[in-house]
This record gives structure tokens, C-alpha cells and sequence, in this order.
């Protein structure tokens, strides 16, 4: 797998710590999904990591690997289009189908394991984490790297390279999805691909990767996500919710994540990543990530 490329940079402290993952699969809906998996039969507890618009799980890996090196039992799976996920018609991937995919995959590990089960959403998955624990009412916590709400314009206008587009995307993609909607375009294109850490090579790296940020998006799944009928954060009980924002993120801004935090009926908490940015792998901020996803996952157990 590729992990290696990513866990490169780490700092040289955490790199000892580094495990490869096992690689699993689960067939869904004629796909083929590659889930990245630590088995960890006596951990208390369970995190499922869900990676955003320019990674996979083998990007997310070297912080899972983190967390499974102390006794976490760890998995993530490659959303539709991305890392090794084979997707029969890539063309027509919506962001529905993430969402509904990600609900599935909670479900059934539920069904099979009584653990509680933590949700880890870095960058764009920080808010489909939120709604698969809205959705399947199943999951123990949700920790988010930032909590990007397309309803919000401030918010849509950081997704996008160019923020005036951002801003009227809601207006202005939904007809031309519905003209155009298989038309696939490099994501390069569409978002701030270059903001993705303050370290240039890593930023290059997700850029270049043909599983990652390399990859050509439809634009139909960029519509859909623009429209998403995301749960209203005043009517969200089902999970705490804790925000572990990168300080120093050059993408995404933090008034953004803690607008939307602020609004959420359940318990809340924010961490900053001091130095971190959106990919957040610098010090001290990457140990402050550490232990603050160490603080959930505790709290969780005591819980049970």
C-alpha cells in the first residue's frame, strides 16, 4: 500500500510507531471497498476514520497507526473514487453515496461488534462524520478536523479555489450538474489543493496522488454536496462532538468550524492544533491531536 509516502512525514518520534494496515474488503452496492483495518480484539473501543476530498484511508493511516499502537482497534474504508475502492462507474458517484456507504459500514460493524465505535472525520469528513452519527444514532463520539458546513457561505467559499464560485455554488452547479453532472474534472481544479498542509512536498504529494488529490471528480458529486440536506446542528443529540482544528490551517478557517460547533445540541469541546496545518502533522499540534482523540476514546470507555 502506499502509506509510506504519507507516514514519511511524520516527525521522527512518531515514526517507530508506524504499522502498516491490514487491507479488507466489503462488497457494497457492486462495489468493491477497500477497508483499511488494525484488529485490536481486546481494545475497549473502536475508531473509523473517514478521509475528505484529496485522501484515502492510506493517507489517514499514519495517525491511525497512532492510535492503534495504543490498543485501538482502528478501521477506514476508501470512499467511492478514491484510493483502492473499486468503483464500477465513477462518473456517477454522488456525495449521498459517501454518506450512505459510511451509515452501512457503521451499521453493520455494530451489528457484529458490540465495541463502541468512535468516528475520527478529517477535512471534509469531519462533517460526514457528524451526519452518519445523526443518521445511524450508532456512534459513541464523533472527532472532527474541521467542520465545513456548505450551507454556510463563508464556509463554501473555502472549499473552492475560487471563492467567488464557491460562494454561488448552490445556485449555479445544480443545472449544470443536471447538464454536465458525469463530467469528471480534476479536483486540482476545483479546491485549494495546494493549501492542504504548510509542508510544500506533502501538499505536492496529495496533490500527485492518482488515489488522492490527483483524482477527476465528477460534478454532480460536487453539486450534490454543495445541496446536501446536512442535519441541522440544533437538532443534533445523537453523539459529543469534539473539534481538533488546526491552528495554523491555511484552508479551512477556524471561525468556520467554530460557528457550526457552536450551533450543535450535543456536547461539544474544541482543541487547537498549535502549528498544524489543514493536514495537520506538525508539533507540538500532532500530539495534541494525540491526546486529545486519547481523551475520547477514554471517556468512551469509561462510559460503556
Amino acid at each position: 500500500m502506499d502509506t509510506t509516502r504519507y507516514a514519511e512525514f511524520l516527525p521522527a518520534g512518531y515514526r517507530p510507531a508506524f504499522r502498516e494496515p491490514e487491507s479488507t474488503w466489503w462488497a457494497w452496492r457492486g462495489r468493491r471497498v477497500h477497508v483499511a483495518r488494525a484488529v485490536r480484539p481486546d481494545a475497549p473501543v473502536r475508531v473509523l476514520g473517514i478521509h475528505g476530498a484529496g485522501a484515502h484511508a492510506s493517507a489517514l493511516w499514519p495517525f491511525a497507526s497512532l492510535a492503534a499502537d495504543e490498543d485501538v482497534d482502528v478501521l477506514a474504508p476508501d470512499l467511492p473514487i478514491y484510493g483502492h475502492t473499486v468503483e464500477p462507474d465513477p462518473a456517477r458517484v454522488r456525495y449521498r453515496d459517501w454518506i450512505d456507504l459510511l451509515c452501512d459500514l457503521v451499521t453493520q460493524e455494530r451489528a457484529r461488534d458490540p465495541r463502541p465505535l468512535v468516528l475520527f472525520g478529517a477535512s471534509m469528513g469531519g462533517l460526514a462524520a457528524y451526519e452518519v452519527a445523526a443518521r445511524t444514532g450508532d456512534v459513541a463520539a464523533v472527532v472532527a478536523t474541521c467542520l465545513l458546513d456548505p450551507a454556510d457561505p463563508e464556509a463554501r467559499a473555502a472549499a473552492a479555489r475560487w471563492g467567488a464560485s464557491g460562494r454561488a455554488a448552490p445556485t449555479l452547479l445544480p443545472p449544470t450538474a443536471r447538464l454536465a453532472g458525469n463530467l469528471r474534472i480534476p479536483i486540482k481544479w476545483l479546491v485549494r489543493m495546494n493549501r492542504m498542509s504548510n509542508n510544500p512536498a506533502l501538499s505536492r504529494l496529495c496533490e500527485s496522488d492518482p488515489r488522492g488529490g490527483g483524482v477527476r471528480i465528477p460534478l454532480g458529486f460536487l453539486a450534490d454536496w454543495f445541496t446536501y440536506p446536512h442535519t441541522s446542528p440544533e437538532e443534533f443529540t445523537a453523539a459529543p462532538v469534539t473539534l481538533v482544528h488546526p491552528a495554523a490551517d491555511r484552508w479551512t478557517p477556524l471561525q468556520v468550524s467554530l460557528r457550526f460547533l457552536d450551533r450543535i445540541a450535543a456536547p461539544t469541546d474544541a482543541v487547537l492544533l498549535e502549528n498544524c496545518g489543514h493536514f495537520p502533522i506538525e508539533e507540538p499540534g500532532l500530539t495534541q491531536l494525540r491526546d486529545a482523540v486519547r481523551a475520547v476514546i477514554d471517556a468512551v470507555a469509561v462510559q460503556d
